[in-house]
């Protein structure tokens, strides 16, 4: 299996061309499209926008499931036998699927772990949830509207490289995505900057935010989830509510997936206010449906944030943030 490295802009000379238009398949197994795998749905979205109905996407890890601990089926062995090119998330978060790929794959297949090709190592954040110990650099670059765009670019560079005759197809339709992830970004520093300094402050259930925080100005307070995916000790619990006391954090975010009381508990013993629908992974809606987006993962997050500490999110609820192209990829369920 190749692994394909970080890749220029300019090392494909692909233009622009009309919105609107597609051109023919590539030669390829199958229907006449590349098969193209990816793991967790932030990223099955992320390429199927740029895809745009001309490789075939299938999403192997369902929405809301722990992908580190994640057990494939046997038709997800026949599927990454079978594809053209495999999209990871990497950083260690989607390790059982990578491991069987590189297991199973075809000859001349592509495995591209975009965390990796995203941000050079003195750039890891570690935290409770991915200790510098076991050299487990926390892997949510998704949330960082600046990295899901590096994600995009990667896909389109990746795709364009394997199938030439779509390549403007392709660049086409990442600079519609670059554009609403761009806009989303600025929307986010508004937003982001109608709280004050000393409110820019997160407790949550899991790790899911250190990158968009170290750019937008925020402290990560903590998180509750340690490494080994339990529940915390009373003495850690303990050390916690001092800290929420002590930096007067105005409201903690608990998870729509893994609900906890431990949060809960957190709350009462502070005063904070608990929020327990934040989603890091879980797309809104259904698939098929034009808001179920990263997009529309990371506006609903950091608008529900903003707000809960008192911000106006309203930059981030006028964006538009449903797929800029027909997201056809078919998810694990």
């Amino acid at each position: 299996m190749s692994r394909l490295l970080p890749l220029a802009a300019a090392a494909l000379s692909v233009g622009l061309v009309a919105c609107g238009e597609r051109t023919e398949p590539p030669a390829a197994a199958g229907d006449g499209r590349l098969l193209v795998v990816a793991t967790i749905s932030p990223v099955t979205n992320l390429v199927a926008n740029v895809a745009g109905g001309l490789a075939i996407v299938r999403g192997v890890v369902p929405e809301g499931v722990n992908a580190h601990t994640f057990e494939p089926a046997p038709s997800t062995v026949k599927l990454l036998a079978e594809a053209d090119v495999i999209f990871l998330n990497g950083l260690s978060l989607d390790e059982p699927m990578k491991q069987l790929a590189e297991a199973n794959h075809k000859a001349g297949a592509h495995l591209i772990e975009l965390g990796e090709a995203t941000i050079a190592e003195p750039d890891y954040l570690y935290d409770a949830s991915s200790p510098e110990a076991r050299d487990n650099p926390n892997p949510h670059l998704w949330t960082n509207p600046r990295y899901a765009k590096r994600y995009a670019e990667l896909a389109m560079l990746t795709l364009a490289a394997q199938d030439p005759p779509n390549a403007q197809a392709y660049r086409r339709n990442y600079e519609r995505l670059a554009a609403q992830l761009d806009a989303l970004d600025q929307a986010l520093a508004t937003a982001s900057a109608s709280l004050p300094k000393e409110a820019r402050k997160l407790l949550t259930y899991h790790d899911s935010f250190p990158y968009f925080a170290r750019d937008h100005g925020w402290l990560i307070v903590g998180a509750i989830q340690p490494a080994d995916f339990s529940e915390p000790t009373p003495r850690e619990l303990a050390r916690l509510i001092d800290q929420v006391k002590q930096e007067r954090v105005r409201a903690i975010f608990g998870s729509e997936v893994f609900p906890s009381p431990v949060l809960e508990q957190l709350a009462r013993e502070t005063g904070a206010d608990y929020v327990d629908d934040l989603r890091d992974d879980d797309l809104p809606g259904e698939p098929g449906d034009a808001e179920h987006s990263l997009l529309a993962l990371l506006q609903f997050d950091y608008a529900t944030i903003v707000d809960a500490l008192g911000g106006d999110a309203t930059a981030l609820r006028e964006l538009d943030t449903t797929n800029p192209t027909s997201d056809d990829a078919e998810y694990a369920r």
